[in-house]
């Protein structure tokens, strides 16, 4: 359930976000959200200052909601730990075939 009102939440911040700001409002979301996502999992969460089911309803639910880039962004920062080129392959592999998957799927249609 707290994963569905941080949807909830998250969805509709990011829609008044880019009826405020226009095709920047995603831009914004995305940056934002993926500085949220970080800073909530490496402050709060490693440290164990926040309960399981409130990571759950802000990360997943909010910032879920709000972007999805904030998860790829997160991803790659933990990847670091096992080296540079595992964190710069996933960002290469997940931003080139998302494009190419993306075309593929719009020649498609």
């Amino acid at each position: 359930m707290n994963v569905a009102i941080g949807g909830f939440l998250g969805g509709i911040t990011r829609y008044e976000l880019s009826v405020l700001l226009g095709g920047a409002g995603i831009l914004y979301a995305n940056l934002i959200g993926s500085f949220l996502l970080a800073f909530i999992t490496y402050y709060f969460i490693e440290r164990g200052l926040l309960a399981a089911w409130l990571n759950a309803g802000i990360g997943t639910g909010f910032v879920g909601a709000f972007t999805t880039f904030s998860s790829l962004a997160t991803t790659i920062v933990k990847l670091e730990s096992q080296g540079v080129i595992a964190s710069i392959g996933y960002f290469l592999v997940s931003s080139l075939g998302g494009l190419a998957l993306a075309l593929l799927g719009f020649m498609l249609a």
